[in-house]
């Protein structure tokens, strides 16, 4: 009868940590929705309708970029380097995005040098 308590017992711990491990990831799964709301909702005030659609454009093909650069575009928006020229136009993201181009491509050159 003891063995039995026993695996009784080792099962309901490991149910117990189960639906702990299910809570957890369903609380981080939430934090991640609110995190990707509130960062939609600061794209909007900080791009026009035409902007935030290249910014999708880009995250078809390169995802990892779009969100490079959604995150450098709310830390100008932060810093307040970014007020008065929201909704950001397209003519203007354009550029900004060219100014990040070349900044990662510098990023990527490296020389190979023969002896």
């Amino acid at each position: 009868m003891s063995e039995q308590d026993d695996l009784e017992e080792i099962r309901r711990r490991k149910l117990e940590q189960m639906k702990q491990q299910a809570m957890q990831q369903q609380i981080a799964e939430q934090q991640r929705k609110a995190y990707e709301q509130q960062k939609y909702q600061i794209m909007r005030l900080i791009l026009s309708p035409e902007a935030r659609q290249r910014l999708e454009n880009i995250r078809m093909v390169r995802a990892d970029f779009a969100e490079q650069i959604e995150l450098q575009l709310i830390q100008l928006y932060s810093a307040g380097r970014l007020r008065g020229k929201t909704p950001l136009p397209d003519s203007a993201f354009k550029k900004l995005l060219e100014q990040l181009a070349q900044q990662s491509n510098k990023k990527k050159d490296f020389k190979i040098k023969k002896f």
